[in-house]
Formats: C-alpha cells, structure tokens, sequence
C-alpha cells in the first residue's frame, strides 16, 4: 500500500465503528464516534481524526476511558449548563454538549455548556461547526490532553496546546472556521512527524537549552513554542481556565497525559457556545455581509509572488469537497498501525 492510498469514507467509518464496538463502546455510541472521527480525516485533521484511533482503544481497555458512560447534565440554567462526561470518549460527551448548547440558543439567542470529566475530543472545528446548521455562530475551547508549554520565562510545562475554534456561517461562500492551538505548531503535528520519520521547521519547538529542536522523535526533551510569544502563552492560560477550571476539569498541574497514563482519567474538560444569529439580525442578512468581507478580503491586493489570499477554514472546506469525492489518504504508516489493531481485536480490516 502506497503512501498516496485513498481509502472512502464509508468504509473507514464502518471500520472504526466495529474497531470501537470490538473494544466494548455501544454499537449507537460506536457509530457516532466513526462518523466524528472520519469527519475530522474529511476536514484534513490528519493529526485528530483516525490516526488516533489506536490510542483510544488503548485506553477504553487500559480502564482510562469508559466505554459506557452516563453523561448527564449537572448544573442547567435557561442560557448555560455543565455536563458530567462520566469519563467516556470525548467525542460523545461534546456532541451532546453542543447539542444542549444549540437548544438553549434557540430559546436565548445563547448557549454556553462547560463538560467536565470528558477525554479528547478530536480537532475544535468539529464542535465550533455544529451549530452552524441553525444559523448560529459556534465557539469551542478545550483543556488539551497533555502539557506541552511552559509559561512564559518559565521551563516547567504547566499548559497544554488549548485549542479554541469559532465557526461563522456565510451565505454562498463556505463558512468562516478558525480552529487554532496557542502555539505555533499543535502537538498532534510533532507526532505526525515522528509517525514519517519528518523533521520538524525550526520554530515549533526549542530543546531545554533554549535552543531549536527538530528531531520530532526527541520531542519529550523540549517544548513547544507559543504564537506571538507571550501573547499564546496568555491565550493557552485563558482558554484553559474557560475550559478547565471553569468547569472543575484539570488544568496545570492536574493534567493527565492521556498518551503515556492510559489507565488514567483525564478529567479533561471543554467548553462550546452556540450564539444564535437572529436574536441580532436577520439570519440571511448577516450571512450576506460575511459573504461581502469575505470576497473584499479574498480579492484584495496581494503581495508580490502570493496566489491567493484564503479564509480561515477556507482550505478545509476544499480538502472535505475533494476527499469525500475521493477518499481519505491513507500513509504507509497509518495503515499498518490499524491493520495491527484490527489483528490485536480480531475486527474484519480496511477495504
């Protein structure tokens, strides 16, 4: 199998579903996560969607996830809620956040729900694009799933690479969707490079003395950089008290590397609003006049030697159209790890 293999869509998801239903998850539950996980492939979240699936069915068996959780809503008020994810797979316990965050909005013009006791939940984008379908603006912001980042001046990684993501929706261009780490390289990235045998630019991580690493196997003796210095430090530190304190999940010290504690509840925790477009202006209006930026920006004067000028979430969109048509590339690498997994669990492998 070449690097440049496809494989479609409907066929790796049946794959993670039996993959996941094999480890013990509900077939409902294990369906849900395959369309969620395939749809992060779709989306060109290489480093977030199925290259992950192995670690989670390492730790459903290890006892770090549970496979049959009971989310449930634990604090409720008309525009804001906090879910209890009981440990299970974080894909699970967003969807529904977004879902109760979406019926608040159509009732307040907002919704905000915190989770607290989730897991990793695959790339922002997923949730932030959720409440999109009903005219409303999304926002999400997790707690990552290990600490990467120290703060600034410091040399003691207390923060992770807290992602955040807001989700516009336009008319009859593709929705506006910014999905972003507080650094500049997230740290599924550095794994991805490991996974090929890549160097890593210099600029995405420094060594303990300060200076840059791009050995993406030694990644355990640095730390990963943040964006404008300061500046992501700051946001890493506030999207983690969003998502982490805010909802009593980890932050700081209490966080779990979900990667080498497998056997470890995370307690990771998230947050998703959705912010109903109607109660400001009506609906189309609005998404005419993202329509409007959007070309003003796209078509603007360009620097010599660029192309083109692209819209956050606008080279996603292209990358869902293209793969849904002809499938999810699948690398050597990736599809040896799940044909080793489907061995190990006895499931049917890839088409």
């Amino acid at each position: 199998m070449t690097t440049d293999s496809r494989i479609a869509a409907p066929h790796l998801a049946a794959f993670v579903g039996r993959t996941f239903a094999a480890a013990g998850v509900p077939e409902a539950d294990a369906k849900i996560l395959a369309e969620l996980m395939v749809e992060a492939d779709l989306r060109g979240s290489d480093t977030h969607g199925v290259i992950r699936l192995p670690l989670y069915v390492r730790r459903i068996r290890a006892g770090g996830v549970n496979s049959k959780p009971n989310i449930r809503v634990v604090s409720d008020r008309p525009s804001a809620a906090l879910i209890d994810g009981d440990n299970g797979m974080g894909h699970l316990v967003m969807r529904r956040a977004a879902q109760l965050a979406v019926e608040k909005a159509q009732k307040t013009g907002i919704g905000w729900v915190g989770a607290r006791m989730s897991n990793h939940a695959g790339p922002a984008a997923l949730y932030a694009t959720m409440p999109l379908q009903h005219d409303m603006i999304g926002l999400y912001f997790a707690v990552g799933s290990n600490n990467h980042l120290p703060p600034w001046g410091g040399s003691e990684t207390l923060l992770g690479t807290n992602p955040m993501a807001v989700a516009v929706p336009a008319h009859d261009e593709p929705p506006v969707v910014l999905d972003m780490a507080p650094t500049v390289a997230a740290y599924g990235k550095v794994r991805l490079k490991a996974q090929r045998g890549e160097p890593m630019p210099v600029g995405w991580m420094i060594d303990r003395d300060g200076k840059p690493l791009t050995d993406a196997k030694r990644a355990d003796e640095g730390y990963l950089l943040p964006i404008g210095d300061y500046k992501g430090y700051g946001l890493s530190l506030i999207i983690g008290i969003l998502a982490g304190a805010l909802n009593g999940a980890a932050l700081g010290r209490d966080v779990v590397d979900f990667v080498k504690e497998t056997a470890k509840p995370t307690n990771t925790g998230h947050a998703v609003a959705a912010i109903a477009v109607e109660a400001f202006m009506p609906p189309a209006a609005f998404k005419r006049a993202v329509d409007a930026v959007v070309r003003d920006i796209r078509n603007s004067r360009r620097l010599p030697d660029v192309e083109r000028i692209f819209l956050p979430g606008e080279q996603s969109h292209a990358k869902f159209l293209e793969r849904r048509a002809n499938g999810v590339p699948m690398p050597k690498p990736l599809r040896e790890s799940l044909d080793a997994l489907a061995r190990e669990l006895n499931v049917a492998p890839l088409e």
